[in-house]
């Protein structure tokens, strides 16, 4: 194969590909961008876009069965249509899908290819029969949902977070397997569309990342949605029976089975690595598949760079469009902006949303730093209760000598916005002081966050 020559070659079109093409192709680069299935990466497809369309619907079906408490009589049950779920949530998708890939065919000095990429040298990669070349070139190839090894596996149909999205029917009985960020969302917007929903967890209790006020709070709040959850669970094995799967758990209170209709496997992802050819081009990755990077994001093959998912530095949409933004400052804009840079945030999306920025308090504890912890109750926020949605609680750790803000947990209602001047508070290394001193609009969940901060006390 003659191969075609280009700048710059980009695998994979989800949420830093195509802006780094963008980017690449405004000063002038001849760009390869190479997408095997669809564009707009995880987020779009399988991920963000999709299930907080679905979350939105689940919302809705809530409120309504919950009118009366607000003085609305909504006559008759409330049901979810499947298929028109699907509709709404592929109509979402697909907007975001082909405006990602209508910008990239239309795209000048750039040239899309549709197929796996492999490579073929550190600075040439194949698609079927077409061979192409470049001096630098960027993964940006995602990962999938990770299936375990465990007994029965291989002899009961499962779900993933990719396949559940299909769904036209409303599962009976969901059993998700994994209590953490994937599981306890779908387990959540399934029990609000109707289904009954079982949560087995391995670990002794939910999203063991974060601190344990966080976790409790969470089981409390999916409990009372008749969400039944099952923690230590040791042993989990997978059996048909009938039409039904049986999920057998080994927990220390309650040893039976929980037979489900349909069964969830929200254990943890993997990166999309194993189909690049990685060995010919030197590049290394981690026990785990994920692609080894410095701080600025370069493998260990010159020429060659990672960003998103498969480089293991964040997982998140956002941090992904950070790799992108950092990438390009550096090859681009003279900028040297690094990873270490980043401050970690991200968010839990069930009712009421999780929101974090920095370290938790048990991470604080941990670094013996002398600290000052601040709390409150989403039943002492005004507009939470005016909303009727006081579940939750905010938390803010501050460094005793700097008086920067160290971390923040905000479980409850508008968490997920509110948290924002924390995190902005945070890039500036400003004094929590800011924020005390500043005036917020009344009312509202963020003009609480203030009073959680002048009320702080030493971590003891």
């Amino acid at each position: 194969m003659t191969p075609t020559h280009f700048d710059a070659i980009i695998v994979g079109a989800g949420q830093a590909g195509p802006s780094l093409a963008g980017r690449l192709a405004a000063a002038v680069r001849k760009v390869a961008i190479i997408e095997r299935k669809l564009f707009g990466g995880t987020c779009v497809n399988t991920g963000c876009t999709p299930t907080k369309t679905l979350i939105a619907s689940a919302y809705v079906a809530h409120k309504a069965r919950t009118a009366k408490a607000y003085g609305i009589n909504v006559p008759g049950p409330i049901t979810a249509d499947m298929k028109a779920l699907k509709a709404r949530k592929n109509e979402v998708l697909m907007k975001s899908r082909t405006s990602v890939e209508n910008w990239l065919r239309g795209m000048e000095n750039c040239t899309v290819f549709n197929g796996q990429a492999r490579f073929e040298s550190p600075t040439e990669m194949s698609i079927g029969e077409t061979l192409i070349t470049a001096p630098q070139i960027f993964l940006n190839v995602g990962g999938r949902a990770r299936i375990p090894e465990m007994p029965g596996i291989h002899g009961v149909p499962f779900l993933t977070n990719t396949s559940i999205l299909e769904l036209e029917e409303l599962p009976r009985h969901l059993v998700v397997v994994g209590g953490s960020y994937i599981g306890i969302e779908f387990a959540q917007l399934f029990r609000r569309f109707g289904s009954e929903v079982t949560i087995v967890e391995m670990g002794p209790r939910l999203v063991q990342r974060e601190d344990e006020d966080v976790s409790a709070c969470m089981k409390q709040i999916l409990e009372k949605e008749g969400i039944r959850i099952r923690l230590d669970a040791e042993c989990i094995t997978l059996a048909k029976q009938g039409e039904d799967v049986v999920v057998h758990v080994n927990c220390a209170d309650d040893a039976s089975p929980s037979l489900g209709s349909h069964v969830l496997l929200a254990v943890g992802r993997r990166p999309n690595t194993d189909d690049l050819g990685l060995d010919k081009a030197c590049v290394a990755v981690d026990e785990h598949g994920y692609i080894q990077v410095d701080d600025q994001l370069r493998t260990t093959a010159p020429g060659i760079w990672a960003m998103g998912d498969c480089n293991g530095k964040g997982a998140f949409t956002h941090t992904t469009y950070n790799d992108f933004e950092i990438v390009a400052a550096n090859l681009l804009d003279n900028e040297p902006r690094r990873v270490s840079d980043r401050i970690p945030c991200y968010a839990l999306y069930m009712d009421p949303p999780l929101a974090r920025a920095g370290l938790t308090e048990r991470e604080v504890r941990n670094s013996g730093k002398p600290a000052l912890i601040g709390t409150r109750p989403m039943t002492k926020v005004g507009r939470a209760v005016e909303k009727g949605e006081s579940d939750g609680f905010m938390k803010v750790l501050v460094d005793a000598e700097s008086e920067q803000i160290l971390g923040a947990s905000i479980l409850g209602t508008s968490g997920d916005e509110a948290i924002h001047c924390i995190i902005d508070t945070m890039y500036a290394r400003a004094p929590y002081t800011t924020i005390t001193h500043a005036v917020h609009i009344h009312p509202t969940v963020s003009e609480l966050i203030p009073t959680v901060f002048e009320d702080l006390k030493p971590l003891s």
